[in-house]
């Protein structure tokens, strides 16, 4: 079996103009297809992740689907920037690994968990991501505290029994909008620091003890804010700290030293090499790679064995389209340190839903895990035919050809 071709996608969908989710599938001589995602589609690198893609397909047509370590070294190797690369090399690879993944399912007729050694845990237990963002099927802003126990309330009736907030995104109103960095970083001023700690102290109240609570911060903190916050926090039992400041294993080898939450990281730290510097100073209790920037199932794998050796817990980060989701849910039913799974509201939303076959959502803050071959997920007509809304570049080894109109 041979890798004929593969078209990468790049979604500028106009219902979605903030996101551009990067796709693609890979074709093979037997007929066979597999889907994959570079989950760079917020923020910026969405474009540098399309041409990524791009050129790692030009590199692997001709290969073997089935041969994932042998293509994964290439990519990683033979490439120049490949090795160390950072988050959009290792994204264009982890779009090229999933889909190849999805061959070998499928080419077996089994799902990818039975690949990994078996589903180890089903209906896997799920929080609510980003209350911060309101809960409801579209995104909004949360500003006042009934806000914040509105969306966390919404969340707990869908049958949720956890919960992540980034409470330090939005000020107090909307003309104030949304904090800078510098008013992250720099040490909190007591208004500052008593405006996340009542939202939190709120929405503790609101759920209950027996609810989760998981803090967000996207990273813009530094070591002292952090420390500083998470004492602030110790009274409402958080259930870990998410990347509480930059990732750096030395500062966070500091954090860990300083604070009593435990701390999770990992959408902003790559491949093996990456976190074997955070297990080796046990700076993380909870690991958090993504499937489409860590390098895919070939390399995740790698970093969720490392994790366990180290008594390391697996949250997968995930966020990206439903391919994502997917392949996320596959990876955490086949290992043994699987904590808790991410269901981002984004994915409550019509125009993430639309990019994929299946709309599979949580029921009762679980997850079935997908049992069809593969990762029991597709592309929808929209992603492979819409040439208004979708950019499609078919590489087959030759030359690459543009159709979008």
């Amino acid at each position: 079996m041979k890798i004929t071709k593969i078209d990468v996608f790049y979604v500028d969908d106009k219902e979605a103009p903030s996101i551009h989710p990067v796709l693609c599938r890979v074709y093979t001589d037997t007929g066979l297809y597999g889907d994959g995602e570079a989950a760079m589609s917020y923020g910026v690198g969405a474009k540098a992740a399309f041409g990524m893609v791009q050129d790692l397909a030009n590199i692997v047509v001709g290969m073997d689907p089935l041969e994932n370590e042998i293509i994964w070294d290439k990519m990683y190797r033979t490439t120049f920037w490949g090795q160390n690369g950072g988050g959009v090399f290792t994204a264009g690879m982890s779009a090229i690994d999933i889909a190849l993944w999805d061959i070998k399912g499928k080419f077996f007729n089994v799902p990818i968990y039975t690949l990994l050694g078996g589903k180890l845990n089903d209906n896997l237990r799920t929080y609510a991501s980003q209350i911060q963002f309101g809960w409801k099927n579209m995104m909004g802003a949360m500003f006042t505290i009934d806000d914040y126990v509105g969306a966390a309330n919404r969340a707990l009736a869908d049958g949720y029994d956890a919960i992540k907030g980034d409470f330090f995104t939005f000020k107090e109103t909307p003309s104030e909008g949304g904090f800078s960095d510098k008013e992250r970083t720099t040490i909190l001023t007591s208004k500052n620091l008593k405006l996340v700690v009542n939202r939190v102290a709120a929405v503790r109240e609101a759920v209950g003890p027996d609810v989760d609570i998981i803090i967000e911060n996207h990273s813009f903190l530094d070591v002292n804010t952090a420390i500083q916050l998470a004492e602030a926090l110790k009274p409402y039992n958080i259930m870990y700290f998410e990347e509480p400041n930059t990732p750096d294993p030395h500062t966070a080898e500091r954090l860990a030293n300083h604070i009593d939450i435990p701390i999770a990281s990992g959408e902003r730290i790559y491949t093996r090499w990456q976190y074997e510097k955070y297990f080796a100073t046990n700076s993380l209790q909870v690991a958090q790679p993504d499937m489409g920037t860590c390098g895919g199932f070939t390399e995740v794998k790698k970093v969720c064995d490392l994790a366990y050796i180290h008594d390391v817990s697996i949250q997968i980060h995930a966020c990206g389209s439903p391919i994502s989701t997917a392949a996320s849910l596959q990876m955490e039913a086949a290992i043994p340190n699987f904590v808790i799974h991410e269901h981002h509201q984004c994915n409550m939303v019509h125009s993430h839903i639309k990019l994929c076959k299946y709309d599979y959502q949580p029921v009762n803050g679980k997850f079935k895990v997908p049992d069809l071959p593969g990762l029991g997920q597709e592309l929808s007509d929209f992603v492979l035919n819409d040439r208004e809304n979708v950019v499609k570049v078919t590489v087959d080894g030759s030359a690459s050809t543009w159709t979008m109109s």
